[in-house]
């Protein structure tokens, strides 16, 4: 399986989104920061997962919450469950 992640900073508020074969191990790498792009943010909570079966159709989904319209979509979606 492949995942597509969402992190919030605890620090910043701010979102990280990324994609990994092992959602555990890669968090925890983010939770360490051993991660370049997020070791300044932590402490980092995980507030979102989706799970694919074939590597493309994560790193499209990837893109996709990155880009326009879905980042806020996401946004405003985690921000009413997190209410």
């Amino acid at each position: 399986m492949f995942y597509v992640y969402v992190l919030q900073s605890q620090k910043d508020q701010n979102l990280y989104i990324g994609y990994t074969k092992n959602l555990r191990k890669r968090v925890r790498q983010h939770e360490q920061g051993r991660v370049k792009s997020t070791k300044r943010r932590v402490p980092l909570k995980l507030v979102y997962y989706e799970a694919y079966r074939i590597r493309e159709d994560a790193t499209k989904r990837e893109y996709e919450l990155k880009k326009g319209k879905w980042r806020e979509i996401l946004r405003e979606r985690l921000k009413q469950s997190l209410s």
